[in-house]
């Protein structure tokens, strides 16, 4: 009896020296979490006031960038082709657009009139130059629609063009698609803007409008 209780205390002793390991090893992963909190931890150096404020006054005030799209104002006459898909054949529309400057010169407003597959057309978009991340965002809604198509970009000085991309939805199936648009000062009187759409994974030109002053 002696013996038999002798045994069970060995027992009992190793159980509970075997659930003291695995409860050491249980809490072993928490070391990770919490070297992750303390290098959260570091503070980013804080900017004094007039630093501060100059770099607010540098992100609103317009520069050339704006200057640049503030040359656009005034009346367009807008020559429109589309493409419903690679090896489909040119749709053809016109258009007229009405450019300004908004908001303290900050923003391009366009306002788009015409017509598009026998329908009256009336499109708005906006352009933006952010000082802060250097690069421009457009903007575009039409009464064709109810969505918004977005793009962000940059002005690349060589090809005189603003590359913007972006994505939209497929009406037909709901699913977002990429696109690509490209924006060409031609020259002081022309612009050319093309679109390009991706289908069945192949990206292939959809629209040009060549846009002249009037």
């Amino acid at each position: 009896m002696k013996k038999s209780f002798i045994a069970m205390s060995i027992l009992a002793l190793c159980f509970a020296s075997c659930k003291k390991e695995i409860t050491i090893e249980t809490d072993l992963p928490e070391t990770p979490a919490d070297t992750v909190k303390t290098e959260e931890a570091v503070a980013e150096k804080p900017m004094d006031s007039v630093a501060q404020q100059k770099a607010w006054m540098d992100y609103a005030t317009p520069g050339p960038p704006h200057k640049m799209m503030a040359e656009e104002v005034g009346s367009w006459n807008c020559e429109m082709t589309f493409w419903m898909g690679s090896d489909a054949k040119p749709e053809k529309e016109t258009s007229t657009a009405e450019i300004k400057m908004i908001l303290g010169g900050r923003y391009q407003e366009a306002i788009y009139k015409g017509t598009m597959m026998g329908q009256p057309f009336e499109g708005k978009s906006t352009m933006a130059y952010n000082n802060a991340s250097k690069e421009f965002t457009s903007t575009f809604i039409d009464n064709m629609g109810t969505g918004m198509m977005i793009g962000k970009g940059k002005y690349n000085e060589a090809s005189k063009m603003i590359e913007l991309a972006g994505e939209m939805v497929n009406p037909t199936n709901g699913k977002k698609t990429k696109y690509r648009e490209t924006y060409t000062f031609v020259d002081a009187n022309t612009r050319k803007m093309e679109m390009f759409d991706t289908k069945d994974g192949k990206e292939y030109k959809s629209m040009e409008i060549v846009m002249k002053r009037k």
